[in-house]
């Protein structure tokens, strides 16, 4: 009885994604429908930080590192075809974001577990001149990276961290650091330090990935489709 009211308590890593769902879409919908609600954007803070900490926890229990990589990178590509065909734009989207935070979590692993630190250097590199010199050397174009280089460092906080508290210690460094950089409503992402303390480290009984991969394309399609009907 106590074990089950163990598993009970807090909130799982599926119950966290759904808040971030939820989130991200009203922060779309105040994106692309209603940009004169501001508490869309404020409220749509909450998703980045949930979903960075889910990715360097799946970094840290997925049975197959390649695959986990392969699926977020795979539909990040998806995404960034139809952006590019349809409205012509380089701009990188959050999936690209995180797929960099993973590919950097694996390489500074690899770094650390066989002591190649120029591999560890040359990702860190590689990863800051994507984010932060690649927008200069495009400034023709509307390249960037979402939340740029604080965004995919985001997870990378997480994974390298020992316990829950000390996740949590560098995870808030990380989002202080993101607010400063952005200012504004980003500030609001602290908001969401709170609701990560309840997380109970359990993902959740049902396996939910293909949903939360697949929502994040077909939300914005929904979104863009009702933006024509009432903005045609």
């Amino acid at each position: 009885m106590g074990l089950a009211l163990k598993e009970r308590t807090g909130l799982t890593g599926n119950q966290l994604k759904l808040i971030a769902m939820a989130a991200m879409t009203l922060d779309h919908i105040g994106v692309y429908l209603l940009p004169q609600a501001l508490i869309l954007r404020i409220i749509g803070r909450l998703a980045l930080p949930i979903y960075a900490y889910m990715i360097a926890e799946g970094c840290r229990y997925t049975r197959s590192r390649k695959q986990y990589l392969l699926r977020i990178a795979g539909l990040a590509a998806v995404c960034q075809a139809v952006y590019f065909f349809a409205m012509g734009s380089l701009y990188q989207c959050i999936l690209v974001t995180f797929s960099m935070g993973i590919g950097l979590i694996y390489a500074l692993d690899y770094a650390d577990k066989r002591k190649k630190w120029a591999v560890g250097i040359a990702a860190l590199a590689a990863a800051f001149f994507v984010c932060r010199i690649l927008p200069d050397l495009l400034s023709g174009t509307d390249f960037a990276v979402d939340y740029g280089i604080w965004g995919v460092l985001l997870p990378v906080l997480v994974y390298f961290s020992r316990n829950k508290w000390e996740k949590l210690r560098a995870f808030t460094v990380g989002l202080i650091l993101l607010g400063f950089a952005y200012g504004g409503a980003q500030w609001f992402a602290l908001a969401a330090v709170p609701l990560l303390m309840l997380y109970n480290g359990q993902r959740g009984k049902h396996a939910m990935g293909m949903v939360f991969y697949l929502y994040y394309p077909a939300h914005l399609v929904v979104i863009y489709l009702l933006g024509l009907m009432l903005y045609a």
